[in-house]
């Protein structure tokens, strides 16, 4: 067997690469030593905004010690994935993820970040539908049925988004490539006025979380069609999942998630798996994500990869069968 004795700059390099990785062993060791940034990429007040602190506050108990949320608003999360990519890669500032962190970077590739390239995954927290709803005088009582409406109809029918490139819009895109419908899109700054107009005739169709829409079905404001799951979703069984309806292929969830830089220790990302895996078996957690129609998702960083990837691709095709192109958000 012959050998290869190192060369002097090997060595040296070699030398040099140690400090580092004894560094990192021992931020692992002792991490964490000091407060936890979870950066939430949207407004207070938001859902997002509610998971990051109900996240904060659990994993500051599990922990013992300080975990705050900080708010860094704008261009559908983009500044606050550009934030997170930039920091630190030491476990201390973690990005709060959700579907945005996907669908922005399909519709807009230069918006700043690659949600593959530029962080580390931690772990999945909770996944679960959006719903399809429409106003109350429509006279179809399903997404089937609106699919053979608004066939007869192109054109007509105007739907309402949280915003171009969100997964609101792409849902929409989604319904039309693989059902060939003709639906105008109608962007709005959020999901509440758009169900507002809705509710009021100027529009006819949404998208939109379980929680927003569940009290004005229940009142009777608001017709739902279909939750965007193969299957009912037991907050609100009346409502037919996708595959009774013919339509398995247009499943979407809306997701969070945990993301640190590029490059954060596996020990790490290991530990704060640990972390999430106890806080996602606390009874009052457990009851908050039910009430929210979600499901735990705590299945560490190799099943979260594979999502976040799986769930871009999927997006991506969407984008380029619909053509659609977006020069910001």
């Amino acid at each position: 067997m012959n050998s290869h004795p190192l060369s002097r700059r090997q060595w040296l390099a070699g030398l040099a690469c140690a400090p580092l990785a004894f560094t990192q062993g021992a931020q692992a060791a002792t991490y964490p030593d000091k407060a936890i940034k979870i950066i939430v990429p949207f407004a207070a007040g938001a859902g997002t905004d509610a998971m990051g602190r109900l996240l904060a506050q659990k994993l500051a108990e599990v922990f013992n010690t300080s975990a705050v949320v900080e708010n860094r608003t704008g261009a559908s999360g983009a500044i606050g994935a550009q934030f997170v990519a930039q920091s630190p890669a030491d476990g201390y500032t973690l990005l709060l993820v959700a579907a945005p962190f996907t669908t922005v970077p399909a519709v807009l590739p230069t918006a700043g970040y690659d949600p593959l390239g530029s962080f580390t995954p931690i772990s999945m927290v909770a996944e679960g539908p959006l719903m399809w709803a429409c106003n109350k005088d429509l006279p179809v009582n399903n997404l089937a049925e609106l699919v053979a409406y608004a066939k007869t109809r192109p054109g007509q029918l105007n739907y309402g988004s949280a915003g171009a490139g969100g997964i609101n819009h792409l849902v929409l895109e989604q319904l039309k490539a693989q059902t060939g419908v003709s639906i105008v899109h109608i962007p709005y700054r959020g999901v509440a006025p758009a169900t507002l107009d809705m509710m009021a005739g100027q529009i006819q169709v949404i998208t939109g979380t379980i929680p927003a829409l569940a009290p004005f079905v229940r009142d009777g404001r608001v017709k739902p069609l279909a939750v965007t799951t193969a299957q009912r979703n037991p907050t609100l069984p009346q409502v037919p999942g996708l595959a009774e309806q013919g339509l398995a292929d247009l499943t979407a969830l809306n997701y969070f998630g945990l993301v640190a830089p590029k490059g954060t220790p596996v020990e790490v990302v290991e530990r704060l798996n640990q972390a999430l895996a106890r806080v996602m078996t606390l009874g009052d957690v457990q009851a908050r994500l039910k009430a929210d129609a979600l499901e735990p998702s705590p299945l560490g960083a190799a099943h979260m990869d594979k999502f976040i990837r799986s769930d871009l691709q999927a997006w991506q095709k969407v984008v380029r069968q619909q053509g659609i192109k977006l020069d910001t958000l």
